[in-house]
């Protein structure tokens, strides 16, 4: 595992008189491998944010969810993770194919408290898994090369409601499309699979009605 810290860290590092705390902290709690309570914290997580880097040098910051649980703990090195339909943009998924090195950050809002990991992933759409995640089009497994804690001190505290109706569950009928599949101006640009959802849904919207849905909590 390398250093964490470059010449821009050591730079503010320098001026705040943090260099010895920053090391200590470093020292402390960033490990090569996934420890037993990292694990089940993991794996208890039904969402998660993850950056990327596109072609152009941008980050790309996305959240991911599914049912409680969606992120698997292979072995202390390995994660894995599904990756569900989308809008067909495939940024972040898209990204990793170019640029392999990502981020992760779990939250728990309830009871405030992070958890930050580094590694290498790779996509296999004939992933071995991949029928064990229900509804997952591809699969990211992810090989840890750094995991780490963060001060909790800032997170809001939030509860919990509900379990997205559109996640993925055992036990649970196919979840319902999404209402921008609906929309007008997009029709003509669905893949095949996709073509009668509309009418299925009770016929198309404009971008103006989509957008009041939104705002509703109904995308």
């Amino acid at each position: 595992m390398s250093n964490i810290y470059g010449e821009q860290h050591r730079a503010l590092q320098q001026s705040f008189d943090t260099v010895q705390l920053a090391d200590r902290v470093q020292e402390l709690i960033v490990l090569p491998e996934i420890p037993e309570p990292h694990q089940s914290f993991i794996e208890s997580r039904d969402m998660f944010f993850l950056t990327t880097v596109d072609h152009r040098g941008y980050p790309t910051c996305s959240y991911k969810g599914g049912a409680p649980g969606f992120v698997k703990v292979l072995d202390s090195s390995t994660l894995i993770f599904p990756s569900y339909d989308g809008n067909g943009m495939f940024l972040s998924m898209g990204n990793i194919t170019a640029n392999n090195k990502i981020g992760m950050l779990f939250i728990d809002f309830e009871n405030p408290h992070r958890l930050r990991v580094h590694g290498i992933a790779s996509i296999e759409q004939n992933d071995t898994l991949l029928e064990s995640f229900l509804g997952a089009e591809l699969l990211v497994r992810v090989t840890v090369t750094e995991i780490f804690v963060n001060c909790p001190r800032y997170i809001h505290q939030y509860h919990r409601l509900n379990t997205s109706k559109y996640a993925p569950q055992p036990g649970c009928e196919t979840p319902p499309q999404p209402q921008w599949k609906r929309i007008d101006a997009i029709q003509d640009a669905l893949p095949a699979a996709a073509k009668n959802i509309a009418e299925q849904m009770g016929g198309t919207i404009t971008p103006e009605q989509y957008g009041e849905l939104l705002m509703q909590g109904q995308g």
